[in-house]
């Protein structure tokens, strides 16, 4: 008996001093996501005889809607479905492939929901928890996905650029607003694939990114497959392709020209350029290159400050006198390895551009749909002794905005996201700490609205919250509270966004605040706060004579 014990301790003991480790080939793992506490799957590939003293690219590979992680490995390797497999059958196994000498994650990232907010977060927590376990290669680092998970891989790689090598959009959906980014990918080599006859997804929409991008110098290529529907992945991916096309691209950390084009802090880095002062929802850009060693020429556009950071470019040099033009004027400033411009009555100075806590920043910023991106809750209202029947209302309604996981049939499924629902009254100090605060009510009906009435900007008088909805988000302590009084933003609404749940589905076009009647089709007034997180005269005129109390 003793011998036996010593044996099993032995053999624990030789484990830990080996270290766990995981098989080659196709495998699922799961992170822990802190956007609901819940633990979430990706696909993941090792290959074989994985070696933790060796760098290896990583391929981040997005899968498509009404799909997941698992095909979205096989996808990427060129397996598709057996003849007559569904995907549920595919899924439950994976085939043999040829070993490459890449790792591979595939993000479920909740189902289909494409790849913004919280999905988008998922991708990143994935490329974090991979690079945790294992050896990366950060200038090797590549993204790819098919049909909405192209469209994500647009979305991302425009956002982040300089994160990515190089990028493979394979039938791309991309979101609303990627278009107007997609300067961002003169240093981002990409290429696309697309079906002619692909009656999902234009097939235009290839054509014309590829075009576009070929005119302004970048890297492309496009692969158009002739009589080919929606499924062009099958030809993308084909004997895999895609890694011998990877294996071409390493990031360049210092292009010597660097377009950027945001509308958000949230998207406010590529390569050596910072933006620091900007006004959110609208677009800014930039345009900063190397004339010459030493020599900066800048412009911009709706830009008010932004910083360049040269150590290590090749370009820059420390020891001779450097020369900056920004918007055609020529700025006097010290060789500095890192140089600050801002703006102030329309001229440029070289300074650090003033963005205090109390103005909207790279943590709080709006719009609406920024407070249901990360961790938040969902908070319905105690107080003004409702009738069991009230409070069944106000529960039901902060139940119906918290449903994610609304079944949309067998191919949408479900977004698998699940925040909690809290009483005014159970709100806990670590919840104010840690979370987004989605609040219904009004001062009278929610104890939290009540406690926040003071530093809340609008309050909605009590004969309006029959016909008439109030929405917004402001920041407190930290953190965004959004709003919701009277009408619940999605009330009459006929939206039926494949994305989200139909709560949810009018929200990623809403600006900071909006104030209707009856729905969202009879808008009275909306529109952003300015940078102090205040409103504008004009928006406050009508929102004031509509029966919204205006600090």
């Amino acid at each position: 008996m003793k011998s036996r014990i010593f044996t099993t301790a032995l053999f624990h003991l030789t484990l830990f001093a080996l270290g766990q480790t995981l098989p080659s080939g196709p495998q699922v793992l799961s992170f822990h996501s802190d956007t609901d506490d819940t633990e979430q799957p990706y696909g993941l590939y090792l290959p074989k005889n994985y070696d933790e003293n060796k760098k290896y690219p990583l391929v981040i590979m997005l899968h498509g809607a009404g799909s997941n992680h698992r095909l979205a490995l096989r996808r990427v390797f060129g397996k598709s479905n057996s003849n007559g497999e569904t995907d549920v059958e595919a899924s439950r196994y994976f085939p043999e492939w040829n070993d490459v000498d890449y790792i591979v994650a595939s993000p479920y990232a909740r189902g289909t929901a494409g790849y913004q907010g919280i999905p988008e977060k998922d991708v990143y927590d994935v490329l974090a928890d991979v690079k945790k376990r294992f050896n990366i290669d950060e200038d090797r680092t590549y993204l790819t996905g098919l049909s909405m998970g192209g469209g994500g891989t647009l979305w991302i790689g425009m956002t982040r650029p300089d994160i990515w090598a190089a990028i493979v959009p394979v039938c791309p959906a991309p979101p609303q607003g990627t278009d107007q980014l997609i300067e961002n990918a003169l240093n981002l080599p990409a290429h696309f694939h697309h079906g002619d006859k692909d009656p999902a997804v234009p097939v235009s929409v290839s054509r014309d990114w590829s075009s576009k991008l070929k005119a302004m110098g970048a890297t492309v290529e496009y692969a158009e497959y002739p009589g080919v529907a929606h499924d062009s992945w099958v030809n993308a991916y084909k004997d895999g392709a895609v890694f011998t096309w990877f294996d071409k691209f390493k990031r360049n950390r210092f292009p010597d020209r660097v377009t950027f084009n945001t509308t958000q802090y949230k998207y406010n880095k590529a390569y050596w350029v910072t933006f620091d002062k900007l006004t959110p929802g609208t677009l800014a850009k930039i345009d900063a290159k190397f004339a010459a060693p030493n020599q900066l020429d800048i412009t911009t556009t709706n830009l008010d400050g932004f910083t360049v950071s040269l150590s290590n470019h090749p370009r820059y040099s420390s020891g001779k006198p450097i020369v900056v033009s920004v918007d055609g004027k020529k700025i006097k400033t010290e060789n500095k390895e890192s140089l600050s411009f801002s703006k102030k009555d329309g001229k440029w100075t070289a300074s650090k551009a003033e963005v205090t806590d109390a103005m909207k920043n790279t943590k709080l910023e709006g719009p609406i749909r920024e407070a249901f991106a990360t961790r938040h809750i969902y908070v319905y209202g105690t107080a003004g002794s409702p009738s069991p029947e009230e409070q069944k209302k106000r529960i039901d309604m902060a139940n119906e905005a918290a449903n994610w996981s609304f079944y949309r049939g067998p191919f949408l499924n479900r977004i698998m996201f699940f925040p909690r629902v809290v009483a005014d009254k159970d709100v806990r100090p670590s919840d104010l700490e840690s979370c987004n605060l989605v609040l219904f009510g009004t001062a009278e009906t929610n104890l939290l609205i009540d406690k926040y009435k003071n530093q809340l900007p609008f309050h909605l008088e009590s004969g309006k919250t029959g016909d008439h909805g109030l929405f917004y988000v402001y920041p407190i302590d930290g953190h965004y509270v959004a709003v919701s009084s009277g009408l619940p933003w999605w009330a009459n609404s006929q939206n039926q966004n494949y994305r989200f749940p139909p709560s949810f589905a009018e929200v990623p076009a809403l600006k900071d605040f909006v104030f209707f009647r009856n729905s969202l089709k009879e808008v009275v007034a909306d529109g952003y706060f300015d940078e102090t997180w205040k409103v504008g005269t004009e928006a406050k005129a009508k929102l004031t004579s509509a029966g919204v109390s205006v600090k």
